[in-house]
């Protein structure tokens, strides 16, 4: 009985800090990551140069400035013309014409206020009938291969646990895949799990249901 007591005081333990010191070491890395922009400014404006001393965070705030300031110039006529006579001067150059245009690709697919992109959660048998993945479509258009296979086929990611960034491209037909209410977040948390974090509100709407 005192050793099932020690073992579940133990869990408990963990269950509080290991969730915080996660939390704690991916902000520190995002934080410190995010503090290399001040190495833009001129070494005798930065902070420790200034005040003798270092302040975590203000990079954030630089990161962002810059961000905004550059999606701004972007975003108005000069901007565009400027952003795409610089495109035009990386495409002469080898090597680095394909990896940038790849990733602003990449980029433009992901984060486009316009993409579909990993935008909808599905389900779908694999790896074999009978057996169910969790799956992001990530394309819809798919002209070649709808015309070959005479289907209408969507491009879906099916991610690998626990790490989502490695997986399996597959094109299924539609009507092969089922559209899950659950979002991207969700089945993001879910994957990284291992399956343990299952969405709350799912698992009452399957009890609603099944009453």
């Amino acid at each position: 009985m005192r050793k099932f007591k020690i073992r579940r005081y133990l869990a408990a333990g963990l269950l509080v800090w290991v969730p915080l010191l996660v939390t704690f070491l991916a902000l520190r890395f995002l934080i410190n990551l995010m503090d290399q922009s001040l190495r833009l400014v001129p070494a005798p404006l930065r902070p420790e140069n200034l005040f003798g001393f270092r302040i975590p965070g203000l990079g954030v705030i630089l990161t962002f400035v810059l961000l905004f300031t550059t999606g701004a110039l972007a975003a108005n006529f000069f901007g565009k013309r400027l952003i795409e006579s610089w495109e035009r001067l990386l495409s002469r150059i080898p090597l680095v014409s394909w990896v940038y245009g790849g990733v602003k690709q990449v980029a433009e697919t992901l984060l486009s206020p316009q993409a579909q992109a990993f935008r909808k959660v599905l389900l779908l048998e694999y790896p074999r009938p009978g057996i169910w993945s969790i799956g992001f479509q990530t394309a819809a258009t798919l002209d070649e291969v709808q015309a070959r296979t005479d289907k209408d086929v969507i491009c879906v990611f099916v991610p690998t646990t626990p790490n989502p960034t490695s997986g399996f491209i597959m094109l299924v037909p539609k009507d092969d895949v089922i559209e899950l209410d659950m979002s991207v977040d969700e089945a993001l948390r879910m994957i990284i799990s291992l399956g343990v974090v299952v969405p709350e509100w799912r698992r009452r709407e399957l009890v609603t249901r099944s009453a």
